[in-house]
């Protein structure tokens, strides 16, 4: 249990017990339970979505579809404390750079944003908030619900079958303390949740597990493995392609 609420309380804003202490064992450990927390976070969005989408129409208070995917977008940072955001960010900054691995490296480190992650984020969040806005209304909770779950699994694969490309940092506790039957669970936790929720469901899992593979593979041969950055923006686009899975 305390290994899930380490995870829960790293990668959201939730707050359920006081860790006065982070140990990298436990970084580690809570990985396997990665995609329960992005299914907690899809639980609290769905009901974002309800209240907004069906509770305030209720009682004479009727949102635009524009207008309710930028709240359910605002909704997801809120929740996360932008760490996702954050690393997507720095990672097109060093991807983009054009500079060799070490300076790449250097870029994602450096806490100041750079034109390459603004420009990327900026585009990123357009792409998101006009997915949300034209999926159909009937599949729109099931892809909420589906986009942090798959968004954590994403970010389980690449931490469990990809080197860690630093010699030390948050994310290497991450990769070295995971475990070997870290994968296994997560999966199965996975797969729990997706399988009951159809075909639609199924193809957008193959879809993200297809993108991180080759999008983890890309930033390999970049700069020799992943970081804690990198989980971040796998997270971010894989949420895309789920998006773009659920609109048609």
């Amino acid at each position: 249990m305390n290994n899930f609420i380490t995870g829960l309380q790293f990668l959201t804003r939730i707050q359920v017990a006081k860790q006065s202490e982070w140990s990298p064992e436990s970084f580690g450990r809570s990985v396997k339970y990665f995609p329960l927390i992005g299914a907690i976070l899809g639980i609290i969005l769905v009901l974002v979505h309800h209240v907004l989408a069906d509770f305030l129409p209720y009682i004479g208070m009727y949102l635009p579809p524009h207008v309710l995917a930028i709240f359910l977008i605002i909704s997801n940072v809120l929740l996360t404390g932008g760490l996702t955001c954050d690393g997507f960010m720095d990672t097109m900054d060093g991807i983009f750079s054009g500079r060799s691995k070490d300076r790449m490296l250097e870029i994602m480190k450096d806490s100041r944003i750079g034109a390459n992650g603004v420009m990327a984020f900026v585009l990123l969040a357009i792409l998101k908030w006009s997915l949300i806005m034209d999926i159909p209304p009937q599949g729109l909770p099931t892809a909420l619900f589906m986009m942090p779950l798959l968004g954590r699994f994403a970010m389980v694969v690449g931490i469990t079958v990809f080197p860690y490309a630093r010699p030390d940092g948050i994310g290497k506790a991450f990769a070295q303390y995971a475990g070997k039957y870290t994968l296994c669970i997560a999966t199965v936790l996975t797969l729990l949740f997706v399988i009951p929720l159809g075909k639609q469901a199924i193809v957008s899992l193959f879809a993200v597990i297809v993108v991180t593979l080759l999008f983890s593979n890309y930033v390999k041969k970049l700069i020799g493995g992943l970081t804690g950055d990198i989980y971040g923006s796998i997270t971010e686009i894989t949420e895309i392609v789920l998006l773009l899975v659920f609109l048609y």
